[in-house]
């Protein structure tokens, strides 16, 4: 039988995003815009529900295009608040924008948001050797340092515990436990990774 994080067991969808996505390192700032847009829709909600959600937000967030983002409206927003597709949360859309803003920034300043992004964990994923997803942490000292930064900067929905989710999705970090299926492959393309 195939050893999987339990946590990854209860739906297909579940299933696909830990067997394809999680932990898995990405550079590409479009794929690293729509993690931050998805976990920051995630505070206080399960991941199931972003999961089956995502396709709204992908229609929603025009392929989560930033520069799109960032140009979207009070209309926008009041017409996104009537889709069921995605998390009708005020809030949470009108931070999008805003963060939109601030990672189009960081691209100018930095060349990418990878080239920034990356340096909370010196530019290396980190490999941890979790047993159980009970020792798995909420936050790490890195995602503190990643959520004052961001915060700093303006962006909102940025707290420690989603930076860190996130970390885990862009396989800044791996999670994986030991015993999963998906440890090796994470940890092998850990070590061939360069930004």
């Amino acid at each position: 039988m195939c050893q999987r994080c339990a946590w990854s067991t209860a739906t297909e969808l579940e299933t696909r995003y830990h067997d394809e996505v999680w932990g898995v390192p990405q550079t590409d700032d479009q794929t690293l815009f729509e993690y931050l847009i998805l976990e920051s829709a995630q505070a206080g909600l399960s991941w199931r529900t972003i999961l089956e959600k995502r396709e709204g937000y992908r229609h929603q967030y025009e392929g989560f295009d930033p520069v799109k983002v960032a140009a979207f409206d009070e209309a926008k927003i009041e017409s996104m608040l009537q889709d069921a597709g995605i998390v009708r949360h005020r809030g949470k859309l009108e931070a999008s924008v805003k963060n939109a803003k601030v990672f189009l920034k960081l691209q100018e300043e930095h060349g990418s948001f990878a080239k920034y992004i990356w340096q909370f964990v010196d530019y290396k994923p980190v490999q941890n050797s979790w047993k159980d997803m009970s020792e798995v942490p909420g936050s790490t000292p890195e995602s503190v340092a990643m959520s004052k930064a961001l915060k700093k900067l303006g962006m909102n929905f940025v707290g420690p515990t989603i930076c860190y989710a996130f970390m885990q999705a862009t396989g800044m970090v791996n999670d994986h436990e030991v015993s999963c299926i998906r440890y090796q492959p994470c940890q092998q393309l850990a070590e061939s990774f360069a930004l």
